[in-house]
């Protein structure tokens, strides 16, 4: 599968090296309209091509995308002192209005990956602006959650003293701070995490998921004081992504896509478990939630459905 990778930052160039290092697709892509980095980071990513796989990787122009079945869309204008959220939004909306057409130019039957932050509502951006070309839905898939949820796993499985390759916990709803840690379907194994850590002898008390939940919540602003930015997580996410897709193997990733209703919200772009196959999205998985977090998933919703709404597209 060729990928096409819009945007050579530090987020696009470090997936398209993850996916190098995986093996996964044909060619990589790198488009940025500093078109000397892209052509710097592909050449160092080749550069590793012996130790890996054989992956092509190359710098190009939206033309050269032809009939790339993937591409990962990490472009977007960064926040200006004293702008608002939503003034970076509608700038972003305007550069993506113009990258979207001209990706479809040249492969108008690809999928779309989002990376770009806010990655939920630059997903329903994308999505809208895709569907007047005629490409559905389930072409258009955000990043979300998928690392948030693995900055889940990871810190439980330090927890109960077991490898996070053996957790299965999710993280729901928006990519940011009103995000919902699905506590009640989180399992180590078959077991849910309470009956684990109850077996491993770790206690697994209010204030160890307190500060656990905290410790998923302030990763990212943790890692952007100490060094400005993240990119190895998201883009180990997109790989993984991009490997589903590939290979079509219907996996079931947390991820953000636009949703006909999440808790009595219509059309709103968040993440939730989805299947995951060589068309993009084939079902979306309604996860059963207790009480509080089906509040906070419904929270979580209007948030973003609120601030999709204020965009200017």
């Amino acid at each position: 599968m060729k990928i096409g990778i819009v945007g050579a930052g530090q987020v696009g160039a470090t997936a398209a090296y993850a996916m190098m290092m995986r093996g996964v697709g044909s060619e990589i892509v790198l488009v940025d309209r500093n078109a000397g980095l892209a052509a710097a980071q592909a050449h160092d990513i080749l550069d590793a091509t012996p130790w890996a796989f054989p992956v092509r990787v190359c710098a190009g122009e939206m033309a050269d995308l032809d009939g790339a079945g993937l591409v990962v869309l990490a472009a977007g204008a960064n926040q200006k002192p004293g702008e608002s959220r939503l003034d970076l939004l509608s700038r972003n909306a305007a550069i993506f209005a113009e990258i979207v057409p001209a990706v479809l130019a040249a492969a108008p039957a690809t999928i779309f990956l989002v990376a770009s932050n806010p990655v939920d509502i630059m997903t329903q951006i994308v999505t809208v602006l895709a569907g007047r070309r005629g490409v559905p839905v389930e072409r258009v898939i955000g990043s979300g959650t998928i690392l948030d949820s693995a900055r889940f796993r990871t810190l439980l499985g330090a927890h109960l003293g077991i490898s996070p390759a053996y957790i299965d916990a999710r993280v729901l709803g928006e990519h940011g701070d009103s995000e919902v840690l699905h506590w009640s379907g989180a399992m180590a194994g078959d077991l849910s995490v309470a009956e684990a850590a109850r077996q491993m002898g770790r206690e697994l008390a209010e204030a160890d998921r307190s500060r656990i939940d905290h410790a998923v919540r302030r990763a990212a602003y943790d890692i952007i004081q100490g060094k400005g930015a993240t990119w190895f997580g998201v883009g180990a996410g997109l790989a993984r992504i991009a490997q589903v897709i590939q290979g079509d193997e219907r996996a079931l990733i947390t991820c953000s896509m636009l949703t006909a209703e999440c808790q009595g919200v219509r059309d709103v772009a968040l993440s939730l478990p989805r299947v995951l196959g060589a068309g993009g999205v084939v079902k979306t998985f309604i996860p059963n939630l207790d009480a509080e977090e089906g509040a906070a998933l419904k929270k979580s919703a209007e948030i973003l459905k609120q601030l999709a709404e204020e965009v200017r597209l």
